[in-house]
């Protein structure tokens, strides 16, 4: 069984349907199941005392349930290449390609059209700022750092695991990004049961945020610019991985990205990715998206290129 044929094969079926809403309402998404199980570990965990080593206890049962679920179902599947049909069926909803445009473009629209409010509200859906605080840079600037870090930990990196691992590998990265972005928060509440599941989605992540980046800088038709956006300034972000794509998406469209943050909470001071650089505008977020698209494209043919080989 090939595993980067069996992603190539999730990410087609992603790219043409995403995940419809129907299936979704009948039976959710295997994110929203680890999540189900997140929060049950969470809300009788989280408590009283030794909470980082709780949550390290937490970060291992809702990885290893998750993954050991996929590995009984792969021994079940036949070889050759039904097994891989239709283990890459199984991946699809892992694989995030059609959705991340469809945010995007929900936020790209109105806001070319001059309707801030209906831009707002669309960004409020993949960003945590507030977005009564945004104008319109702000609001470009929101949805072309979520395009770029998303298209890391939402796409490449599960790719990614997908093909080193198979489906456990992809379901093992989705159960580890799902912990992250539930309890891995600097708050009060997850400062010390959040560590582990923040801390391993760093390590996850290191080489897929590199490859985005990557792939960003070699599509733009301005390499050599955007790569030496990302040698100034990734290092600087708040996150050790998501300033290699932000970094990457600045250089190669020429805008500025990062910088101050207002959120329901209070203000974050975040140093700006490539500073002298203006502010992205409406017309800028639709060349993210081509960008992004020329992107996924190539990462696909490099997909298509090692299923060929018989990884």
């Amino acid at each position: 069984m090939s595993a980067a044929a069996a992603i190539l094969i999730a990410m087609a079926i992603d790219t043409v349907m995403g995940w419809p809403d129907a299936l979704y309402r009948r039976i959710g998404h295997p994110v929203t199941w680890i999540g189900a199980l997140i929060g049950a570990l969470e809300r009788h965990l989280n408590q009283g005392g030794a909470r980082r080593m709780k949550g390290v206890v937490a970060a291992l049962i809702a990885v290893v349930v998750p993954v050991a679920l996929s590995l009984a179902v792969v021994a079940l599947l036949p070889g050759g290449w039904v097994g891989t049909v239709i283990a890459g069926i199984l991946a699809w909803p892992l694989v995030a390609l059609r959705s991340m445009h469809q945010h995007v473009v929900a936020v790209a629209n109105p806001l070319a059209k001059g309707d801030l409010p209906a831009a707002r509200h669309a960004v409020s859906m993949i960003v945590g700022r507030d977005p009564n605080r945004l104008d319109e840079a702000g609001v470009a600037r929101a949805a072309v750092e979520s395009l770029a870090e998303n298209s890391s930990d939402g796409i490449v990196a599960p790719i990614f695991w997908g093909v080193v691992a198979g489906l456990p590998g992809i379901v093992a990265y989705k159960a580890i990004n799902t912990l992250d972005s539930m309890i891995g928060h600097r708050t009060e509440r997850y400062e010390h049961f959040g560590w582990a599941s923040a801390r391993i989605d760093d390590l996850v992540n290191l080489i897929p945020a590199r490859l985005t980046g990557g792939l960003f800088a070699l599509v733009s038709g301005h390499a050599r610019r955007a790569l030496r956006v990302v040698l100034a300034d990734a290092r600087h972000h708040r996150s050790p991985n998501a300033g290699w794509p932000e970094a990457a998406m600045a250089g190669a469209l020429w805008i500025r990205l990062s910088g101050p943050r207002v959120y329901e909470r209070g203000v974050s001071d975040e140093p700006w990715v490539n500073a002298a650089a203006p502010d992205p505008t409406p017309a800028d977020l639709v060349r993210a998206l081509r960008l992004y698209r020329h992107a996924m494209a190539v990462l696909a043919g490099m997909v298509a290129i090692l299923a060929v080989t018989g990884w």
